[in-house]
């Protein structure tokens, strides 16, 4: 699979490591997506609020807050009534002003949702099958696109573009179940893949990143400035922010918690992956002789699945301790997120076992471990928001300009 390399790079470049400059068309630009953020964020708020939590002047938010109405991305629902003088004019997003699509591929089932400026779900759409090959994601974007957006009742004008999120090596990695077809997934580009189906503009990225990034503009994380993300899903991937800012490494493959061996094991090239993840799950389960292709088609109240679960939750939590000392004790983020595909009861579960081991070990400082807000729908959520972030939302690389004249 290939990340659409041109948009991650930008992305993940620093103002503070490139020293890239800046002139005044990118810095209006820049301004002008600060304050839509800062509208984004509110329930309301007013032309005064917003030249004070910018911290840019009056006139310069007059003119920008007028260019987003006339773009039909802010609108006016008022005057706020004070004891003295003009009223000030409340403003919020206009939430159908343009809308993402979000796509999840995963090696047990494909979602698709339409997402609102506001960051509101309008629209979704899920199928469950395993190890969807090239072809099938094609057929069910063909099939579901138009209802989609007949669900969330736009045009397809209002469309900004298409973010699709999918796991790091989706052809490589060897899963439970996995047919030798899904190899074909390895190097396949994406973008090009759907360009028969999708007329909008597809960035590509990871599905913890996706989740992370989904977390910090919309979920748990919106308050923190750090935090690590764990994902559950299928496998077992990691998200790092540092100042609201997606770390993405050196070779783009930071957070890999899934492939850190597993202290636990006594098998030979164990990694975490083989005990955390939902494959792994269903895999003890089948064991037991429970039969469920996925989590949503068992009873987690039946006293035998309970017992399964219970055993899982704790090898599981023995299997994280290790990676999260480390994460603690090297990043000393604000919060620790859990999140993917597990019921909330069980990612509770989860939770509070790893309290309990990490409780009893003398680390200099521990993170509070907290469930996802965004649930299993972090990933495709955070896809959907790629196209706000590359063309409406601010970023460092907003500033930049390497590569070009001033």
């Amino acid at each position: 699979m290939m990340i659409d390399e041109p948009v991650r790079e930008a992305r993940g470049a620093r103002l503070a490591v490139s020293l890239s400059g800046t002139n005044l068309a990118r810095a209006s630009d820049y301004n002008q997506r600060v304050v839509l953020q800062a509208i984004r964020t509110s329930t309301e708020t007013t032309r005064v609020d917003l030249s004070r939590t910018t911290g840019l002047t009056p006139p310069t938010i007059a003119n920008i807050t007028r260019k987003l109405m006339d773009a039909g991305l802010v609108k006016e629902i008022g005057r706020l009534q004070g004891p003295r003088g003009q009223p000030a004019i409340r403003l919020t997003i206009e939430p159908l002003g343009c809308i993402a699509i979000g796509l999840n591929i995963d090696r047990d089932h494909l979602t698709l949702v339409a997402l609102d400026l506001a960051g509101h779900v309008r629209a979704r759409i899920a199928h469950t099958v395993a190890f969807a090959l090239p072809e099938d994601v094609v057929d069910f974007v063909t099939g579901a696109i138009g209802p989609l957006l007949a669900k969330a009742k736009v045009k397809r004008d209002r469309v900004l573009g298409v973010g699709v999120a999918v796991p790091d090596d989706l052809g490589r990695i060897a899963l439970p179940g996995r047919p030798q077809a899904y190899s074909r997934w390895a190097g396949l580009s994406i973008p090009e893949l759907l360009a028969t189906a999708l007329p909008w503009p597809v960035l590509v990225d990871n599905d913890a990143a996706a989740a992370a990034i989904g977390e910090a503009q919309t979920g748990a994380g919106l308050a923190l400035s750090s935090f690590f993300y764990i994902l559950i899903n299928s496998g077992l991937g990691g998200g790092l922010m540092i100042d609201r800012h997606y770390v993405e490494g050196a070779n783009r493959r930071s957070a890999e918690l899934g492939l850190l061996p597993d202290a636990t094991s006594a098998v030979p090239g164990a990694v975490v992956q083989d005990i955390v993840s939902v494959s792994a799950l269903l895999q003890y389960l089948a064991n037991a002789g429970i039969d469920g292709a996925s989590l949503g088609n068992i009873d987690e109240a039946d006293p035998a699945v309970r017992a399964v679960l219970d055993h899982w939750v704790e090898l599981a939590a023995k299997a994280l301790v290790a990676p999260l000392v480390n994460i603690n004790c090297l990043i000393d983020p604000q919060a620790i997120i859990v999140g993917g595909r597990l019921s909330e009861p069980l990612v509770d579960a989860l939770i509070e076992r790893l309290h309990a081991h990490l409780g009893n070990l003398p680390l200099p400082a521990m993170a509070p471990i907290v469930r996802a807000g965004l649930g299993e729908d972090a990933p495709v959520i955070g896809a959907a928001l790629l196209p706000f972030l590359d063309q409406l939302l601010p970023s460092d690389a907003t500033l930049m300009q390497v590569g070009r004249a001033a």
